[in-house]
């Protein structure tokens, strides 16, 4: 075959150009230390470098932000829970301190003090929020679980469920002692009718007091038989419906001796307790009935339970702009790694609620009647060493109010000692919810701690495999420079000898 001088001169140009464009990608490569600088080079390491920087994003947004978002929600819901818990540790002592028959006047004053302190500041707790966020209120982030201050105008329709768990005994005492003023009264003394009387009776009590008036339609109890809600006006004791009275007021009712009949209920808006006859006790115990209450409450004190929080509920504070709260699970979820979920959040209504704070309201209120009883005592005392009384009529008069107030301190220090002895049993279980949910609580942090070691690791081997695939050793690429520069100037030396040749040189 006849090799022209065009032919030598076209090849020589196409393999110098070659060996150029080898120089030129591995001096590309050399300067940015990448295997490609553009998808059209190499698509599989193109393919292959999105899949692996879109895996790498997600590391990270969970590792650097996801994960230590929760870490620090965690970690604050930790810090309340125990603070709850030492609260209620400090008030489960009082319950025991407060359960001896042994205790002073300065004793008494040292345990009112420190419950007060504490039953306010258990709620506080409830409020902990991170980053503006509040912890325990489910969804509602932006709302404390907690009325913040006073909010006289605030109102809602409240529907509470209630379990025949709820009724318990409660004693109620009628016959106060009021001290004589006068010698009049000092020498009426205290008829035997008069004194003060003791009265037990079964009650439910609501979860807030100073509620509006309660419609007996809106008390319902749950009919087994019929599987549905009825009014519990409609249940059927011994041929007779039961009596639900809801208009009568609480000074009327200590006026009667805090009567209430076997097959009758009592609503009090002023306490909001539920207050059940013999008959109708014993039904709903040994039926094991649930009932329902739908109440309105207006007013709200600082420091009292947000009602959305726990039931279901209509803010009706703005008639025009009514506000519907449904009671649901409200998980607050943080993805944490690829299709793996952690729930973050502990709600409230699984640590504490009301109760805590009405039980903590009966102890100070038996405390401060016991306190008071004692003093009134102190106080007859006195008035029978005084020289106005010396008389045989003022001192007959006062043995008989002294006897009167001395039966009431009886009451009032045994009450206390019982409420005492009850609350040690129900401080405890408290206690119990709240290790409960710290442990539920622990147990999700060891998993966040365990997907959190996880993530590290596979971020740092989708890195060395994102540098695999697109990185290059820079003592590789030098070898390859220099070789295939040294083979671009050997290609100009040899072109330029080849196409050096002329006419002359074959003569």
């Amino acid at each position: 075959m006849r090799v022209t001088n065009s032919m030598i001169s076209r090849n020589s140009m196409i393999n110098m150009n070659n060996n150029k464009v080898n120089v030129d990608i591995l001096n590309n490569q050399m300067t940015t230390q990448k295997k490609i600088s553009r998808p059209s080079e190499d698509p599989i390491i193109a393919i292959r470098a999105l899949r692996l920087r879109s895996n790498l994003n997600e590391l990270d947004q969970y590792y650097e932000r996801n994960i230590p978002d929760a870490k620090s929600w965690m970690e604050v819901t930790e810090d309340a829970l125990e603070n709850m818990q030492t609260i209620l540790d400090n008030i489960y002592s009082q319950c025991v301190n407060g359960a001896t028959d042994t205790l002073t006047q300065d004793d008494r004053s040292a345990i009112l003090k420190n419950l007060q302190s504490l039953r306010d500041q258990v709620y506080t707790e409830g409020n902990a929020d991170c980053a503006g966020r509040h912890v325990f209120t489910g969804y509602k982030t932006n709302k404390q679980l907690t009325f913040g201050e006073n909010e006289s105008e605030t109102a809602y329709t409240i529907t509470e469920n209630i379990s025949y768990e709820d009724i318990e005994e409660k004693r109620y005492y009628s016959n106060d002692v009021v001290l004589p003023n006068t010698m009049d009264e000092v020498v009426v003394g205290v008829p035997i009718a008069d004194m003060p009387q003791e009265h037990a009776n079964k009650r439910i009590r609501l979860s807030y007091e100073e509620t509006d008036t309660l419609q007996a339609d809106n008390l319902k109890y749950y009919n087994e038989e019929t599987e549905s809600w009825e009014n519990l006006g409609s249940m059927v004791l011994d041929g007779a419906l039961v009596s639900v009275v809801t208009d009568m007021s609480y000074d009327d009712w200590a006026a009667d001796d805090f009567y209430v009949g076997e097959t009758q209920a009592i609503y009090f808006k002023e306490t909001g307790e539920l207050v059940l006859g013999k008959d109708v006790a014993n039904q709903l115990s040994t039926q094991k009935t649930q009932l329902s209450v739908t109440y309105d409450k207006k007013g709200f004190r600082e420091g009292e339970l947000r009602p959305e929080h726990y039931f279901d509920c209509v803010d009706i504070s703005d008639p025009n702009n009514t506000i519907t709260y449904t009671k649901e699970n409200q998980e607050i979820q943080f993805t944490v790694a690829f299709k793996q979920s952690i729930t973050v959040n502990t709600q409230a209504s699984d640590v504490l609620d009301a109760s805590i704070g009405r039980d903590v309201d009966e102890l100070t209120n038996a405390v401060q009647a016991a306190i008071a009883a004692h003093d009134k005592v102190k106080k007859l005392e006195a008035m029978q060493k005084e020289q106005q009384y010396s008389d045989p009529a003022a001192q007959a008069g006062l043995a008989e109010w002294l006897e009167a107030a001395k039966k009431e301190a009886v009451y009032a220090d045994d009450n206390m000692q019982k409420l005492y002895s009850k609350g040690v049993g129900k401080f405890q279980k408290y206690k119990d919810t709240v290790t409960l949910a710290r442990t539920d609580l622990g147990s999700r942090e060891d998993r966040l701690l365990l997907t959190e070691t996880r993530m590290s690791n596979q971020q740092a081997t989708f890195e060395q495999l994102k540098s695999r695939n697109e990185d290059m050793e820079l003592s590789d690429i030098i070898i390859q420079y220099t070789a295939a520069y040294n083979a671009y100037q050997a290609s100009l030396q040899a072109s330029s000898k080849a196409n050096g040749q002329t006419l002359l040189n074959y003569l």
